[in-house]
């Protein structure tokens, strides 16, 4: 399957190997025995009204599967479901608000989805299918393909965590630069974007494991469980790395706040010694007369040594207090 044909017709055969159609969308439906998966690409504008006379999905459901609105949901009509799952598409962590959307209608004869891109995880089936490894049936299909969605999650959310874990070791070395905390901003922004999708996902499978489904068999559902399990835990994942990353913020404004006092206090201590200094200074460079030691050869050098006595005082207080 190329990047960029989206156009697929499968015939999942419970008994025998499942067969690739030659289809197109301009075609008739094809008849098959087993279970038909046709794949389309919603950004067709074909492929609408090719439903729309097909006579496969009522109008409703046509309009849902190229709706606009891509939050994860999992509706059960009839003997059919109904199912919208948001999926990492390969640009996703350059540009965190890029995550692709499929669209399916599951029953026990048709499988209807559809999608704007190439997704790893329909690649991936439609290998097993070629590979004669496929799914059989559409309890198996929906098991598999989501099982292969949520594993492209979870590299995602690994990649994420090993970024996370390099961020950390930079800023408890005190090595954070620029990049460093451009790589903890941009983190930041991948795991808020994650969660916000992949938090109705979630609560999308854990009402498809509660649905009873005739087609779904007792394995299906099983690997259903579990694959929602492996999701859980990946939102709990993506929880730890927000959690990480605002502690990270939060010990590099420490680091500079850190930073910056030790460096006031340095000028604090030269100012607290110099203003004396400058003070004196002043008071014994006035013209006027009658300055001591103004006619006596020792005088400049008598003042010097005044002038050390009191940085050595200034010197004794400072530490006294512990003041640095």
């Amino acid at each position: 399957m190329s990047d960029q044909h989206l156009h697929f017709a499968w015939q999942l055969n419970p008994d025998g190997p499942s067969q690739l159609l030659s289809w197109q969308p301009e075609q008739p439906c094809p008849k098959v025995a087993g279970v038909l998966w046709l794949h389309l690409n919603s950004a067709d504008p074909k492929i609408a009204p090719w439903l729309a006379t097909s006579g496969l999905l009522t109008p409703t459901l046509i309009e849902t599967l190229f709706d606009e609105d891509t939050r994860p949901r999992a509706l059960h009509l009839g003997s059919g479901l109904l199912l919208t799952l948001r999926v990492t598409h390969p640009s996703f962590l350059s540009q965190p608000d890029d995550m692709a959307s499929i669209r399916l209608w599951i029953d026990e004869k048709y499988i209807i989805s559809t999608s704007q891109y190439p997704l790893q995880a329909v690649t991936e089936v439609h290998s097993r299918l070629k590979e004669n490894l496929g799914p059989k049936s559409s309890g198996e299909f929906l098991s598999m393909l989501l099982d292969f969605l949520v594993s492209d999650i979870g590299e995602v959310v690994e990649n994420l965590q090993e970024q996370m874990a390099d961020v950390e070791e930079s800023i408890l070395d005190r090595k954070e630069d620029d990049d460093s905390r451009q790589a903890l901003n941009a983190l930041r922004r991948q795991s808020i974007a994650l969660r916000r999708y992949l938090g109705p996902q979630r609560e999308a499978l854990l009402r498809l494991i509660q649905e009873k489904i005739s087609w779904i068999t007792t394995e299906d559902h099983f690997r259903l469980r579990e694959t929602t399990d492996e999701l859980i835990r990946y939102v709990e994942d993506v929880d730890t790395v927000r959690e990480q990353a605002a502690l990270a913020h939060e010990e590099i404004v420490n680091q500079f706040s850190e930073t910056l006092n030790s460096r006031m206090l340095t000028l604090a201590v030269v100012s607290a010694i110099f203003l004396p200094l400058g003070f004196l200074t002043g008071l014994f460079g006035i013209n006027v007369g009658g300055i001591p030691g103004a006619n006596s050869s020792w005088g400049f050098a008598f003042f010097c040594l005044v002038l050390c006595g009191v940085i050595g005082l200034i010197f004794f207080i400072f530490k006294r207090n512990r003041w640095f």
